[in-house]
């Protein structure tokens, strides 16, 4: 992502732009997690100081106040879970295009820039499910469970082993295709928008403006297409029907419009996460390479000094 830096030289930034932008993130997933799934939030799954304000606003905003109030149910498995798994989408991704790119150099660009993250998505989704059905019961309001441990206990206690990967496949046709959208556009937006200018004396501020407009462009590109199947998977991790009988009932309840239910909280939820990461690896990849320059800079002016 780093504009010619090869991904394999950074997996650490990779890891810790991931880890930043989970933790910005995680109350806008909790709010969009509840809006999607349809919990009701109520005065008395409030603190007191704000449960007025629940009260007087729409249903619809309700889940904000609920999702930047306390107590934070599953917040250190979310964030964990968000972090590796962004990180694991977004490096694979770079490193298996450059894999892809050399050792397939006459393959089609569209082989090179789509197979990474169909398959690290789809793997770590698969991987990541029960802490992602976990961590979305733990948001109901009404619910009494208290860590992401004792959810998955409940849900293996109440459905089996298989309940902790309900709903998979709507998690991977949502993350997927959110994934893949989002890279084919960062990757689009960097060979579209001009570099900077090296011998400008804003090239750093240029470079991050650049990497702010690939960023926000990948990010709402992805979150735009997987409403839908955010609303499905989460009403299938809350009534823990099939794919298909879920689908049924959303349109027999709603209609087609159910498509589109939560989908203001989603487009913040997804898009911001998704755009943080990006950006937020863009520029430590720059400090880290501006850092090594000037390190060699300093050591070459030692070394001049040196011979004269």
């Amino acid at each position: 992502m780093g504009g010619g830096s090869a991904a394999k030289e950074h997996p650490l930034e990779y890891l810790a732009a991931s880890a930043l932008a989970a933790s910005i993130n995680y109350p806008l997933w909790r709010a969009s997690a509840i809006g999607q799934a349809g919990f009701r939030v109520t005065a008395n799954a409030v603190p007191g100081a704000v449960s007025g304000l629940v009260q007087a606003v729409p249903p619809s905003v309700a889940p904000f106040f609920y999702a930047f109030a306390p107590p934070y149910k599953g917040m250190t498995a979310v964030i964990s879970g968000m972090t590796w798994a962004r990180a694991a989408i977004f490096w694979g991704s770079d490193r298996g295009k450059e894999v892809l790119m050399h050792t397939f150099p006459n393959a089609p660009t569209s082989f090179h820039t789509i197979l990474p993250p169909l398959a690290v998505s789809t793997a770590v989704q698969c991987v990541n499910q029960p802490i992602v059905r976990a961590s979305i019961t733990l948001q109901n309001p009404e619910s009494n469970l208290s860590n992401t441990r004792a959810a998955i206990r409940h849900i293996y206690q109440t459905h089996g082993l298989g309940g902790l990967w309900h709903g998979t496949s709507a998690g991977i046709l949502k993350t997927v295709p959110k994934y893949c959208t989002a890279i084919i556009v960062k990757d689009y937006m960097e060979t579209l928008l001009p570099p900077a200018d090296p011998t400008s004396p804003s090239y750093n501020t240029d470079v991050l403006f650049r990497s702010a407009c690939k960023s926000m462009a990948a990010g709402i590109a992805g979150a735009a297409l997987t409403n839908p199947m955010d609303v499905i998977r989460n009403e299938m991790f809350k009534e823990n029907k099939s794919l298909i009988a879920t689908v049924k009932s959303l349109r027999e309840e709603l209609g087609w419009k159910f498509m589109g239910r939560g989908i203001g909280k989603n487009m913040v939820a997804v898009a911001v996460p998704i755009a943080c990461t990006i950006f937020f690896t863009d520029a430590l990849i720059q400090l880290k390479t501006s850092r090594r320059s000037s390190s060699v800079v300093e050591q070459q002016n030692v070394e001049d000094g040196a011979l004269q």
